[in-house]
C-alpha cells in the first residue's frame, strides 16, 4: 500500500486579493504523504477567485454559478476530495488566515492513526488581534462545544482542520451558516477520536464575510450547537425543558397546598391552574423526547447506512471525477448539489 494521498482545500468567495499568497504558502511535499494536491472550492464569486487559482498551481476548481455559504461549500469540497481519491483532507481559509507550514503537524495525528479529525488551535486568548470581547466569546464558546461534544478542543471555531477519509465521509453538515461547531459536535457523539494541535495565525487582513456583526455571529453559533445538540441528544434536552417545566408546576401547586392549608385557598386558583397547565406541558415535552430519542435511533442506523454507501461509491468511481476536471481548469458548473 503507498503513501496517502493529501488534498487541501480552500473554500473562497471573492478571494482574489489574498488566494495568490495562500496557495504559495501551501506546501507540496509533506513527510509521510506520497501526494499532495489543492482543490480550490469558489462559491460563486463575482471577481477574479477563479481565475487567479488557475494561475496560481490549483489542482483542481470546482466553481458554482451562485454563492452556497461556507457550510454547503465545505461540504461539496469534501464529497469533491472524496472523489478525487484523498486519503486525509486539510480545509484551510482562501483569506491566508493561517500559516501553510503547519499543515504538515496538523496531519501527522492522522498519518499515525491517533485522529480522525485534528482541529488547528490558534490559542485565540492571546491573539492580540482579538478584541477583549472576542476573545472572551471565543473562550466561553468552546467551552459551550467541549461540553456538549465531550471532546476537548480549545478553539472550536478555528476552520483549519484535518480529516481523515473515514471521518470526511461520516460528517453530514446540516446547517447553512457555519460547519465548525457542528463537525466537533458530530464527531463528538459519533466517537470519532478528535485532537487539536497548536498553529499560527496570520492577521487579519479583511473583515470576516460570515457575519456582519458579533451578535449575528453569536445567535446563529448558539442555535447551531443547540439544533445540533439536540439532533444527537434529543432525550435530554427535552427532558431537562420538560424538568423545569414539572418542578415549576409542583413549586406552584406546592404554594397552592401552602394557602389552601392555612387560608383556605381563597384567591389562589389562577396558581392552581396554572400549577396543571405545567406539569401537562412538562410531561407533554418529556413524551416528546422520548419519541425523539426513539426516532433517534432510526437516524442513527439511516448514518451508517449513508457511510456504506458513500464507501461503495466511492470505490466503484476511484478511477472516475465527476464535476471536478484535472487542472488547473475552470469548472463552470458543479454535477448536482453537493450540499
Amino acid at each position: 500500500m503507498g503513501l496517502p494521498k493529501l488534498i487541501i482545500q480552500l473554500p473562497c468567495f471573492n478571494e482574489e486579493q489574498q488566494l495568490a499568497a495562500t496557495l504559495r504558502d501551501l506546501p507540496r511535499q509533506i513527510h509521510g504523504v506520497g501526494e499532495v494536491e489543492i482543490l480550490v472550492i469558489d462559491d460563486g464569486s463575482s471577481d477574479r477567485t477563479a481565475e487567479i487559482a488557475r494561475a496560481n498551481g490549483a489542482d483542481y476548481i470546482l466553481r458554482f454559478p451562485n454563492n452556497r455559504g461556507l457550510a454547503r461549500t465545505f461540504r461539496a469540497g469534501l464529497d469533491a476530495a472524496l472523489q478525487l481519491g484523498a486519503d486525509v483532507i486539510v480545509n484551510t481559509d482562501g483569506d491566508n488566515q493561517y500559516c501553510g507550514r503547519d499543515i504538515e503537524a496538523l496531519v501527522q495525528p492522522i498519518l499515525t492513526h491517533a485522529a480522525d479529525m485534528v482541529i488547528g488551535d490558534r490559542d485565540p486568548g492571546n491573539l492580540r488581534h482579538f478584541s477583549r470581547a472576542k476573545r472572551l466569546l471565543q473562550h466561553y464558546g468552546s467551552w459551550v462545544v467541549r461540553t456538549l461534544s465531550g471532546t476537548e478542543i480549545p478553539d472550536a471555531t478555528s476552520g483549519f482542520r484535518a480529516l481523515s477519509r473515514s471521518a470526511a465521509m461520516r460528517l453530514n453538515v446540516i446547517s447553512d451558516f457555519t460547519y465548525t461547531l457542528e463537525t466537533i459536535i458530530q464527531a463528538g457523539k459519533k466517537k470519532l477520536p478528535v485532537t487539536h494541535v497548536p498553529v499560527t495565525a496570520n492577521p487579519d487582513r479583511r473583515r470576516s464575510k460570515l457575519f456582519t456583526s458579533t451578535w449575528s455571529y453569536v445567535k446563529h453559533s448558539a442555535a447551531t450547537m443547540i439544533r445540533i445538540y439536540a439532533l444527537y441528544e434529543p432525550l435530554k434536552v427535552f427532558s431537562y425543558i420538560g424538568g423545569v417545566l414539572i418542578a415549576s408546576g409542583v413549586a406552584l401547586g406546592m404554594r397552592f397546598l401552602y394557602h389552601y392549608w392555612t387560608q383556605g385557598g381563597a384567591g389562589h386558583i389562577q396558581s392552581l391552574l396554572l400549577t396543571v397547565l405545567l406539569l401537562i406541558i412538562g410531561f407533554q415535552t418529556v413524551l416528546i423526547g422520548l419519541v425523539a430519542d426513539l426516532i433517534g435511533a432510526n437516524r442513527s442506523l439511516l448514518e451508517d447506512l449513508l457511510f456504506r454507501l458513500r464507501r461503495l461509491e466511492l470505490e466503484d468511481r476511484s478511477s472516475e471525477v465527476e464535476a471536478v476536471m484535472r487542472g488547473p481548469t475552470l469548472v463552470s458548473r458543479a454535477h448536482g448539489d453537493h450540499s
